[in-house]
């Protein structure tokens, strides 16, 4: 719609600022992981879980996961990602734009192989597979102490932090 009414010469300056805020906000949850690191990503293992921009598609236009695996894979970290219909998508459009950042990424099978030696798990997308995990497997596969970066506050954060899970929400007001 922007771009439309820019070759025509109008402005849309609240749609451009709820473009910006969108855009913004993608950052937070790599914000998030780096601060909790120290920015010291090199070398840590992430799984991230959902990369569609919503669930039920393998759609991934303005998919937040892009630029997540984008900030992550430039900062060294290597990523293990799941997602039940758009990982190919993300596979095809990142060896078109972002070659490097691919060779960080191992494409997992199931959500539990994603966590496999993982230093965190950073949750994207809310599909259904994710709302009830097995957290005593989640806690078993990955490295302790293990840390979720909830970017849909899908999980409760005073139980995650009772079953040992350092948790990160998006504006609760927590970490």
């Amino acid at each position: 719609i922007i771009a439309t009414a820019n070759r025509a010469g109008v402005e849309l300056s609240v749609m451009k600022a709820v473009d910006a805020a969108n855009e913004s906000q993608k950052r937070v949850l790599p914000g998030k992981i780096r601060r909790h690191f120290g920015d010291q990503l090199a070398g840590k293992t992430i799984a991230v879980w959902g990369l569609a921009f919503k669930p039920r598609t393998d759609d991934i236009r303005e998919a937040p996961a892009l630029t997540l695996l984008s900030d992550l894979s430039d900062a060294g970290a290597n990523l293990r990602v799941h997602d039940p219909e758009a990982m190919a998508n993300v596979k095809e459009y990142l060896a078109k734009t972002k070659p490097a950042a691919g060779a960080r990424i191992a494409y997992c099978n199931n959500p539990y192989e994603a966590l496999d030696g993982a230093d965190a798990l950073a949750l994207v997308t809310e599909w259904p597979d994710y709302r009830n995990p097995d957290f005593e497997e989640m806690h078993r596969r990955m490295k302790s102490p293990p840390a979720v970066f909830d970017g849909r506050n899908i999980y409760e954060p005073a139980k995650m932090e009772e079953m040992g899970f350092a948790y990160f929400g998006i504006g609760r007001g927590r970490k």
